[in-house]
């Protein structure tokens, strides 16, 4: 398996209390420009950023939490400013204009009710490993929660102080204020830590519960009070993180489910112009999707992809990965039925576990057949593994019922996830390789890890040893925007490919330009040209909430959540949200969008009635034709009744008397 630098937003976090008083337009040590406060541009990013000669305390949680990577920024390197140390963050919640993502405070109100419970369960879901990493605060200050649509993101992380700590310590996370800190920094940096610049922060679920109470106050009508509710539950004596988390999942999957859910899935694999063989397995592939809608449906498609890179060579390598993946289309078909059967809906908790064991299934039968081949070492077969699976659990309510929308990723290995709107590309895994271990383990920062010649070395593969050493990785993500769920392994992701071309290709598949098909084959012809080096697999799937079109001459509709096969893509302009610029600047487009779209509803409902109308007349025309040809006496009658003919008299003759033919 191979490593690639990762592609970096050349704008970095500046965090450090000399990095406050830089203005903007200044350089720093020639290498960096202002663009605006502690918002840095690296001019020279083909160059290794200087790294702390040792790991300090303030940096570790970075390190520890790379992870989440998704919403938490990582430590690109420092630089000494004067007698102090700043230290820069890369995969900050800055956009590609060098401009913050808008706070969650500023796009609370416009968002929708189910984003507004995402972003809280976000936040819920980090607050136990950052308590554990020692930096729960960062998650109690509203300017430093920042949002790129549905994705919570945060700008820094702050140390925790414990209300008994001596003000040394306290001095070592100090910010510079409510809205920019200088949370933290290097470890070695006495100076930059000998101005208390803020009151220390504890961290507990009581202020949790008092930052949230402010939110649920002008939350949507529709999840106000249940809010309200759990933000008060936070503030309890003793309160039981579990019960909250329940009653927090249960109104986000219920206000889920009130959205529709229509999945179109593609896929396809390619051996690549380097290789005679094909070691990648996936589904669905082309013969396993249904060409005829009154085939018996197969009720994975489709909700379950998968794509499975092999490992052990021609003789090895495709094995394992068809291996794995028929135990886990086997598996999941079974898990499925079950909870067709079940009215009680499963937990994140209890499906992660599900998915686990699945995993270790599979596992156990590439490492069996190993030990049955006496392959050791390098000749053990083995796969990488990335899964998604749309779990179409239904949710109860008072008016309806609906699919839960949940999204379950669960991976092994560096084949991976993203999500993809036409404003943004987003990688929803972490691979597991010798860089990312380093980095977890706080011996190197990730980039400096990256120079290592083992970087890209796997960790961990499913069917290399025993399912109890194997720790698959599963996070549950919930579909409340329209958005292209892609799969796909390292021929294709690597050298960053997916997040320099992923703005090429979403607009014409949501315009209906670009049909699915037509997507994935562009995908493996982009990896086949710019890396060419190994097989190259891409699952694709299509996921819409945004309402279709009204269809006057269709008048039953799908009950609410149903999932279906098609979909007008002309609808998904109307689904996007949130642009990357700002707040003002992502509203503005999101009103163009809904312009735009009410402009083409509008017109399908005239360009329908219109239908109806010609339709109507074309029968009424059809009925006289017939009355005339069958009975020409009675449509005789029946015209002169309805439409009289008046004889119109000549002018001229109304000036002469009538001749009389007696006279």
């Amino acid at each position: 398996m191979s490593s690639s630098e990762p592609l970096m937003n050349r704008y970095l976090w500046a965090v450090g209390s000399a990095a406050v008083h830089i203005s903007a337009g200044e350089q720093v040590t020639g290498r960096y420009t202002v663009v605006a406060p502690r918002i840095w541009q690296d001019m020279q990013p083909e160059l290794p950023p200087e790294v702390p000669e040792q790991i300090g305390g303030n940096i570790l949680p970075y390190l520890r939490l790379y992870p989440h990577r998704l919403h938490i920024p990582q430590v690109y390197g420092v630089c000494q400013v004067d007698e102090s140390v700043v230290v820069l963050l890369e995969n900050a919640p800055i956009d590609t204009s060098g401009e913050l993502y808008p706070a969650i405070t500023t796009m609370w109100t416009s968002a929708s009710a189910v984003r507004q419970v995402y972003w809280l369960w976000q936040i819920l879901e980090l607050w136990t490993p950052l308590l554990e990493a020692g930096v729960a605060s960062s998650l109690l200050i509203p300017d430093n929660l920042r949002v790129e649509g549905w994705c919570l993101r945060l700008r820094e992380l702050y140390i925790d102080v414990a209300k008994d700590t001596n003000r040394e310590l306290a001095a070592a996370s100090t910010g510079n204020g409510a809205s920019s800190s200088d949370s933290l920094e290097a470890g070695t940096d006495s100076g930059a830590r000998s101005t208390l610049l803020k009151p220390p922060m504890t961290a507990s679920l009581k202020q949790l519960g008092e930052c949230w109470a402010s939110w649920c106050r002008k939350a949507s009508v529709s999840v106000a009070s249940q809010l309200q509710e759990i933000a008060e539950q936070l503030q309890a004596e003793n309160p039981s993180l579990k019960a909250i988390a329940h009653s927090l999942n249960q109104l986000l999957i219920e206000q889920a489910a009130r959205q529709p859910l229509r999945l179109q899935v593609a896929g396809a694999t390619d051996t690549g112009p380097r290789h005679g063989h094909n070691e990648d397995s996936y589904y669905p592939t082309l013969a396993d999707l249904p060409t005829d809608s009154n085939q018996p449906r197969d009720p994975l498609i489709p909700h379950l992809s998968i794509i499975c890179d092999g490992i052990g060579g021609h003789e090895g390598g495709e094995v394992a990965s068809q291996m794995a993946v028929q135990s886990i289309k086997l598996q999941v078909r079974a898990l499925i039925a079950e909870l067709a059967e079940d009215p009680d809906i499963m937990t994140p908790e209890l499906v992660a576990q599900q998915l686990c064991a699945i995993i270790r299934v599979a596992n156990n039968l590439i490492a069996s057949c190993n030990d049955q081949q006496e392959r050791e070492s390098r000749r053990r077969m083995a796969t990488t593994l990335i899964l998604a699976l749309q779990l179409p659990q239904v949710v109860k309510m008072a008016d309806g019922q609906g699919n839960a929308h949940e999204l379950y990723i669960a991976s092994v290995g560096d084949s991976r996830a993203y999500w993809i709107t036409p404003r943004y590309c987003q990688q929803l895994t972490v691979d597991d390789d010798v860089a990312t271990r380093e980095a977890k383990m706080g011996r190197s920062l990730y980039r400096a890890a990256l120079k290592r010649p083992d970087a890209g070395a796997l960790t961990q593969a499913v069917g290399t040893r025993d399912a109890e050493l194997l720790r698959p990785t599963v996070r549950r993500f919930i579909l409340e925007e329209d958005g292209l769920l892609l799969l796909c392994s390292d021929g294709l992701s690597d050298n960053d490919l997916v997040e320099k071309f992923s703005m090429d290709y979403p607009r014409d598949v949501f315009s209906g330009k670009l049909s699915l098909e037509a997507a994935v084959q562009a995908l493996i012809d982009l990896a086949n040209q710019k890396n060419g080096h190994d097989n190259t697999s891409v699952v694709l799937t299509y996921c819409a909430v945004s309402p279709q079109y009204p269809v006057v001459l269709n008048l039953g509709e799908s009950p609410l959540g149903t999932t279906t096969y098609s979909f007008n893509l002309d609808a998904e302009l109307a689904g996007s949200h949130h642009a990357l610029e700002s707040g003002e600047a992502e509203m503005d487009e999101e009103r163009e969008l809904a312009e735009v779209s009410s402009t083409k509803e509008w017109f399908k409902a005239i360009v329908g009635i219109i239908g109806v109308l010609l339709v109507l007349v074309s029968a009424g025309a059809a009925l006289l034709t017939a009355q005339w040809l069958l009975n020409p006496d009675a449509f005789k009658q029946l015209r002169d009744r309805f439409f009289p003919i008046e004889t119109l008299d000549n002018p001229q003759s109304k000036s002469e008397p009538p001749s009389n033919s007696d006279s």
